[in-house]
């Protein structure tokens, strides 16, 4: 069986755009999720990570894409290298191949995933100082504006009930799949 080059996307929110990420990299298959990066608990990074099989790479965009917390990252990297899969990251310009280790690269690479978490530390202080902000001058912070209306709410109930697949429902009205449970709840 010959090796194959995986692709992962992540972007954050559902009007971001994906398609940027990994544009013009030859990929045998993509897996993509519009999820938070606070955790690897990620539909597509989970069937990505098991579909990748001894010898093939893992691309992704850049770091942060994969996770946002150095334990994961090492975690991610490492139990992918074990498993005889290459994880390479686009916009670091680095690839950790299984089989091998530089300690230079390991450095770098753990100097890194510490950056992108005091990254997200900052964006979750910033987004709670925003909040108390609000709440001080008497506006109440209502959160972010909901996925869907209320008539989009009922046809994706009426959907479910009638047993449309999860995956293709959360697909057609542009939601992840863990929105589209919260809806159907």
């Amino acid at each position: 069986m010959t090796s194959q080059r995986i692709g992962y996307i992540r972007v954050s929110t559902l009007d971001q755009n994906a398609e940027r990420q990994l544009d013009g990299v030859h990929l045998n298959k993509t897996f993509t999720d519009k999820a938070s990066g606070k955790d690897t608990n990620r539909p597509q990074l989970q069937a990505a990570l098991n579909h990748v099989r001894a010898g093939d790479t893992l691309v992704v965009h850049s770091m942060d894409r994969l996770a946002r917390n150095v334990e994961d990252m090492l975690r991610l990297v490492r139990e992918m290298n074990d498993r005889g899969v290459s994880v390479e990251f686009i916009k670091e310009n680095m690839s950790f191949t299984a089989g091998s280790e530089d300690p230079r690269s390991t450095l770098m690479f753990t100097m890194l995933s510490a950056f992108a978490q005091f990254e997200r530390s900052l964006i979750r202080e910033r987004q709670r100082e925003g909040i108390a902000l609000a709440k001080a001058k008497g506006t109440v912070y209502k959160g972010r504006k909901p996925a869907l209306n209320a008539e989009r709410i009922a046809q994706l109930r009426e959907q479910a009930a009638a047993g449309a697949n999860r995956t293709k429902l959360a697909k057609e009205f542009g939601i992840s799949r863990e929105t589209l449970y919260q809806y159907i709840r």
